[in-house]
């Protein structure tokens, strides 16, 4: 079984394999991600003998996946929202708290290793003695996209977690200790001997603490939510090609060749790849600090997408979200519909590695979606107006 990991006080396995055929939920999105498919995901030169690898077909029988689901509810007061002071005039009254039921879903695709890795916590409260800081209910959830060998992403996804509940800042400053996690992660994995330091890994992680929820993200992965069947992105995709990331680069004295970040990497955020970096206290090109997106979820908010770039190479976000919507209309399963997000990358041939995670907010599916009627009133025109005289006047 590749590499992964779950946290969950109830795990129960699901088969994913008995759900019905997705592909036809393509939904007209292919010329939306053409320019994507062109680059290599994550991968810097040295890897090169993995190019005629990543140019296969992905096998259309599935090898063994790594999915399962989890369920953890919570009855909390509202005394115990606004962790993090930000609260939205028309959501602050607001007497909802969400419930975590979370499925994941990791395949190598057609490439030849498996380099991801992901966590996923449903309930900080029971497995972490130092989360008695946070609000309830609590949890913690990432993705991390490996290249260049699977050290960086396997030691990241081990550490990062700790390294938020133990920061100083917590728990008045979580934004602060998210970032401050993601660099110290950062540096002690170039100190750790025993690991390749030039492996890397994007990281996006998503921490929900009450009602609130922020998502950090250094890299190409992207979390989407689904909000009463629209895609709304919570997370930017670090390409170096990106406006505002060439800028940092150039300005930090680094150069972009084809797409790639000094010609070796496909993205400008990563943890590892010290071999890019330079020494440890150097300003570098390639940066590991995270940017932050914090939101207020409501009863509108119904689950959280979050994938790296292998799905969003071939598919757009709200065709994921519409996907993952319908699915939990008909067997509200979080684990299965991670199974279909898979499932239908690889139909689309996506050339990269395979992880999503599908996080619920709620224990009921999401409502039917009812189309108000048209309450406009019709009028003639003047055309019309002047036949109907015509006739009237023949009578």
């Amino acid at each position: 079984m590749a590499p992964g990991a779950k946290f969950s006080p109830q795990t129960n396995g699901i088969d994913g394999g008995s759900m019905k055929e997705t592909s036809v939920l393509a939904m007209e999105d292919h010329n939306n991600n053409n320019n994507n498919n062109n680059n290599n995901n994550d991968d810097d030169d040295s890897l090169g003998g993995l190019a005629s690898t990543n140019m296969r077909k992905p096998p259309r029988n599935l090898s063994v996946m790594r999915h399962c689901t989890s369920s953890t509810f919570f009855a909390e007061s509202e005394s115990e929202i606004g962790f993090l002071g930000l609260k939205s005039p028309s959501n602050e009254k607001s007497g909802f708290l969400p419930i975590f039921r979370s499925g994941s879903c990791s395949e190598k695709g057609p490439k030849q290793y498996m380099e991801d890795e992901y966590i996923s916590v449903d309930n900080l409260h029971e497995h972490l003695v130092t989360a008695a800081k946070f609000p309830s209910p609590c949890a913690f959830y990432g993705v991390f996209d490996g290249h260049g060998g699977v050290d960086a992403a396997l030691f990241i996804k081990k550490n990062i977690l700790n390294y938020i509940v133990e920061d100083s800042n917590i728990p008045t400053g979580i934004k602060k200790a998210v970032k401050n996690a993601f660099v110290k992660a950062d540096h002690a994995f170039l100190n750790a001997s025993s690991l390749d330091s030039s492996s890397g890994t994007t990281a996006l992680t998503a921490l929900i603490t009450g009602r609130t929820m922020l998502i950090a993200n250094a890299g190409d992965s992207r979390a989407v939510l689904g909000k009463r069947g629209r895609a709304i992105e919570l997370s930017k995709d670090h390409k170096p090609n990106c406006t505002a990331e060439r800028l940092r680069i150039e300005k930090l004295g680094g150069v972009i060749y084809d797409g790639y970040l000094n010609g070796q990497l496909s993205v400008a955020r990563a943890l590892g790849d010290w071999h890019i970096k330079g020494s440890k206290g150097l300003k570098s090109p390639l940066s590991s600090e995270p940017e932050l997106e914090e939101i207020l979820l409501s009863e509108e908010d119904e689950f959280l997408i979050i994938g790296c770039d292998g799905l969003w190479d071939v598919m757009s976000s709200q065709c994921a979200v519409t996907m993952v919507r319908k699915e939990l209309m008909i067997h509200n399963d979080p684990d299965r519909c991670s199974s279909a997000l898979v499932k239908e990358a690889l139909q689309r041939n996506t050339c990269d590695n395979l992880t999503v995670i599908v996080v619920c907010f709620s224990p009921d599916p999401p409502p039917k979606i009812e189309i108000p009627r048209c309450q406009k009133r019709r009028s003639i025109s003047a055309e019309g107006l002047d036949l109907l005289k015509g006739v009237l006047n023949d009578l």
